[in-house]
């Protein structure tokens, strides 16, 4: 009977040609080892565009985000735990801002942000690109004209793209200027606005457009909310819209500052926040379908990580994250070494005294079900010889009943 190391050098060598069926053998989370055996051999395995199994318990866990409150009409909502405030209805909060005409500004008015005609657009100091933004507007309670003369405003957003403030209540216009419009581009899928005077909140979520190559990959993308009503359903941006002319694809800056419209009229503001979002797959993000290339590069770096946690464990509990760390990547030594440890491991559960063999059947059927796992997905051959030395020791003790 060949031994179970020459085995692990052939299953190396197999491993090497299945890729796609790798799978992680002791899955738990670095940073959260108390949470090791909840998920172990569960789920699919990672394959050549998802660098994490299914389940995988290797994979961060979210970032804790305190949630903030919802507005009322009397007074704005707290924002979440890592927003990053941008007008909150203080004079410290006006600071964050410039003006289009610099003897000029916008008004602080009862805690809002009131345009002042004439003043130019406000424009935030901060700039940024992917985001999830809040912010809460209202239009004049003396209505005066129709169309887009009645409490115009807009929502610049990093590009320059438009998603459209106007006072639509009872307010026909054309449609793609409609209030909650990507302004030139998408009318809003519905009419949710209250009442001119009362407080209308949106809450968008953009992502610019992202180009590879001077080719357009991901056109860019926004979602609007108006008062809890979804308007706008991950728009593409096409260019991200304007005024009468047709936009076409172009691309965007990596970041730049929100811009609030002066259309003439006395439109207020308040509780701007906006909350960074994680890079996509196509631009360096980890989560979703990546390139093979990038796959590759994460399973290495994943597999190191377990290396490294495995340094600092014995027996057993070493032996399952070594192996586990092949799953990510073939690394030769990693496999050397748990192949001699499981030799070992099946020596010392052999050489227990009968009276104590009992005591040792939870890891033995551990290791087994791990191998079994394995063999399964095409990670270890069929004719792995630490298979029938389990198998042996699992019928000797008559744990197969």
């Amino acid at each position: 009977m060949r031994s179970t190391l020459a085995a692990g050098r052939i299953a190396l060598q197999w491993g090497m040609r299945t890729p796609s069926l790798f799978l992680p053998f002791a899955a738990f989370t670095l940073a959260a080892a108390p949470l090791a055996t909840a998920q172990q051999f569960y789920g699919d395995p990672p394959d050549e565009t998802h660098p994490w199994a299914v389940h995988d318990m290797n994979r961060p866990q979210p970032p804790r985000v305190e949630p903030g409150t919802f507005s009322t009409q009397a007074e704005p909502g707290k924002p979440p735990s890592d927003a990053v405030i941008l007008f909150d209805g203080t004079e410290a909060s006006m600071k964050n801002w410039t003006f289009g005409k610099p003897d000029k500004s916008w008004a602080l008015v009862d805690g809002a942000f009131q345009c002042v005609p004439g003043s130019g657009s406000a424009v935030t100091k901060e700039q940024f690109g992917d985001c999830q933004l809040h912010i809460e507007w209202s239009a004049p309670t003396d209505v005066k004209g129709d169309s887009q003369g009645r409490g115009n405003s807009g929502v610049f957003l990093p590009g320059n793209t438009e998603v459209q403030v106007l006072d639509n209540y009872n307010n026909p216009t054309y449609a793609d200027g409609f209030a909650g419009s990507v302004y030139g581009v998408m009318p809003p899928m519905a009419n949710a606005l209250r009442k001119p005077g009362e407080w209308q909140v949106y809450d968008i979520v953009f992502r610019r457009p992202l180009f590879k190559d001077g080719k357009e990959i991901d056109p860019g993308r926004v979602t609007v909310f108006c008062n809890g009503v979804l308007l706008q359903d991950s728009t593409p941006l096409e260019g991200g819209g304007g005024h009468k002319g047709r936009s076409h694809p172009r691309a965007f800056p990596e970041k730049g500052p929100l811009s609030l419209q002066d259309h003439g009229n006395t439109t207020r503001f308040r509780n701007i926040w906006y909350r960074p979002l994680p890079p996509r797959a196509a631009e360096g993000g980890t989560d979703g379908q990546l390139s093979p290339e990038a796959t590759e590069a994460k399973r290495k770096e994943i597999a190191a990580e377990i290396r490294k946690d495995a340094a600092g464990k014995q027996g057993k509990d070493k032996m399952l994250r070594l192996m586990e760390s092949l799953c990510y990547e073939v690394d030769p030594a990693a496999l050397e070494q748990s192949t001699k440890m499981l030799d070992e491991f099946l020596a010392g559960v052999k050489a227990t005294p009968k009276d104590k063999a009992e005591g040792r059947k939870g890891e033995v059927m551990q290791v087994r079900n791990a191998v079994d796992y394995l063999m399964k997905h095409k990670r270890l051959p069929g004719d792995f010889a630490a298979k029938g030395a389990i198998n042996e020791i699992v019928k000797e003790n008559g744990w197969d009943k």
